[in-house]
């Protein structure tokens, strides 16, 4: 029993969560986070092809909004305060035009963010026709 004890405890100081002797029990006050998850963290992608799936990833971030800015995002809090911004809303952020003038041709780029935002699941894929029409649009949050 001592064993389970002990490992129960390195599991729970591992994810992060606080146990408090003597809680835990139904109605008992809790100490910590109520969830397994950060409230807003995710993992952004840009990927070579139309298809985030079966491209190539060339680049992937992380980024943590809640409680603070942090990630492996070289701009973590500007992109959080973008994303704050636009309420998450990732196609207006993608859709931004900046003015830039591109080339048509077709050499897809791939951005995706997956993880939880506010406590909610996100998964966002976003195809553009090029490279520089991605550098045009996406602002801070896919500039890495």
């Amino acid at each position: 029993m001592r064993y389970i004890a002990k490992s129960l405890l390195l599991a729970t100081t591992a994810l992060g969560i606080a146990v408090a002797p003597g809680t835990g029990s139904a109605g008992a006050a809790q100490t910590g986070p109520q969830s397994l998850y950060a409230p807003s963290a995710l993992v952004l992608t840009v990927t070579a092809g139309d298809d985030a799936v079966n491209g190539s990833v060339l680049r992937a971030v992380t980024l943590t909004c809640k409680p603070k800015a942090g990630g492996t995002h070289p701009d973590a809090g500007a992109a959080c305060t973008q994303l704050r911004a636009q309420g998450a809303r990732f196609e207006s952020i993608v859709t931004a035009d900046s003015g830039v003038l591109c080339t048509r041709q077709w050499d897809p780029v791939t951005v995706t963010a997956d993880g939880v935002w506010d406590g909610r699941r996100v998964a966002f894929t976003h195809t553009f026709g090029n490279s520089c029409l991605k550098e045009g649009a996406d602002g801070i949050v896919f500039g890495f």
